[in-house]
């Protein structure tokens, strides 16, 4: 998709010109050249051309990248895309910009942080690598929170501030916009589909890096830690540190005292972190980053697995009804992170549904009977009803090699410092 991104940019090289790929699954993307003006007002952006002989064509987009799902498209903003040879005194312009534009949505499943970053920061990401910072986002149904919870990226992607589509009082000019973003797959940058520099998954973290570690010096400076040992790396080799993502909804820990006592009888440092949707993301980027092992039950939250320094633990517990979907949103993208990923897959007796059901029933025996009737049965019955009871016998197998796997790693990592210097 990147590939053929680049090649239709390579077209569209003459002014006045529009071209669009609508050939990818997730999303549509159009690339515009040449005397390009927005106008709010009717939800379109011009595109004037000077070849008087040319018939004014019309396209329409919708700049969000779940283009499959027709009842959530349904709620994105429409935007007309016009080339035309009329005069463009019709559309004065108040502010030229001599860098380019790239038009998207933050309308949709935002307010989900999975949907946040795999719909939205992501493709952002491989949209406007290339671009080198120089580049304008002009964002459909603009929310100041998502800009303001999102600063710290933003302004390692760009370098200017973001426009509001739906609320400027001046015509902004550009001679260059995208139009919609790039997706590879579910929380990933696939390097093969970047064609003129490519990045990974590892290079976003690493951005990552760069945007949060900042504001987390702040705040250590703030809460007068000169010297965290637990960031800086400087803890015993025998001590590692784990992180638990607890839930206050459903899925939840419901033992997880049970849980940090196992955690910390095996020699973890145990954190426990409440994330929620106004939690401030540099402080659990400051937890994850320092940590060894993280642990959550599949969800939304698990996305924070790429807050993880590749070559960490991931261990994911499965309820009953989400192997699916957990191998697919994160599982696989933790791999490819270069994470140590670990699924623990719930018994039925591990689940809260266990003491609701015949022992008997599929809802139990056979969660794939259901789960294959649609999403709203899996919603209804596995996502929002069920919470989690470990057998922490079972569990600690899991525990136990990822505390072996930790040290090992600590002590590699520290003769090679010390084969460094």
């Amino acid at each position: 998709r990147e590939e053929r991104g680049f090649l239709m940019r390579m077209v569209v090289s003459f002014a006045g010109s529009i071209c669009c790929d609508r050939n990818g699954f997730r999303s549509d993307i159009c690339y515009m050249k040449g005397d390009v003006r927005i106008s709010p007002a009717t939800s379109s952006v011009f595109c004037y051309t000077n070849d008087t002989k040319e018939q004014e064509e019309t396209t329409k987009i919708k700049p969000y990248t779940r283009k499959w799902e027709t009842r959530v498209m349904n709620t994105i903003e429409e935007l007309t895309l016009i080339r035309t040879s009329s005069s463009p005194h019709l559309h004065q312009c108040d502010v030229h910009h001599s860098v380019p534009a790239i038009f998207f949505s933050t309308g949709g499943y935002t307010g989900n942080v999975y949907h946040e970053f795999n719909d939205g920061i992501l493709p952002l990401y491989i949209t406007s690598h290339s671009y080198k910072k120089e580049v304008v986002f002009v964002i459909l149904e603009f929310h100041n929170w998502w800009v303001s919870k999102y600063g710290d990226i933003l302004s390692h992607l760009t370098n200017y501030p973001p426009i509001d589509f739906a609320r400027i009082d001046q015509r902004h000019c550009f001679s260059e916009a995208v139009v919609g973003l790039n997706i590879h797959d579910d929380l990933t940058v696939n390097p093969s589909l970047m064609h003129r520099d490519p990045k990974s998954i590892v290079d976003f973290r690493n951005m990552l890096d760069d945007a949060y570690t900042p504001r987390i010096s702040a705040i250590r400076k703030e809460e007068g830690d000169e010297a965290d040992k637990d960031e800086s790396g400087l803890r015993p080799i025998s001590s590692p540190k784990l992180v638990i993502i607890s839930r206050n909804d459903s899925r939840a820990i419901l033992n997880q005292e049970s849980l940090v006592k196992l955690a910390d009888e095996l020699g973890f440092v145990v954190e426990v972190l409440w994330p929620t949707r106004t939690t401030e993301l540099a402080k659990i980027y400051r937890a994850l980053n320092s940590s060894d092992v993280m642990v959550g039950v599949h969800g939304a939250a698990m996305t924070h697995f790429l807050f993880l320094r590749p070559g960490t633990v991931f261990i994911q517990v499965v309820p009953l009804g989400t192997d699916w979907a957990a191998q697919t949103y994160y599982g696989e993208p933790a791999v490819k992170l270069g994470l140590k990923y670990m699924r623990y897959k719930i018994l039925p007796r591990e689940s809260s549904l266990y003491a609701e059901y015949d022992k008997e029933d599929p809802v139990l025996t056979n969660p794939r009977s259901l789960t294959k009737k649609g999403w709203e049965v899996t919603k209804h019955l596995y996502l929002e009803r069920q919470n989690v009871i470990l057998d922490t016998k079972r569990f600690r197998k899991r525990l136990e090699m990822a505390y072996l796997y930790s040290v090992a790693r600590r002590r590699r990592e520290m003769m090679d410092s010390f084969a460094f210097l």
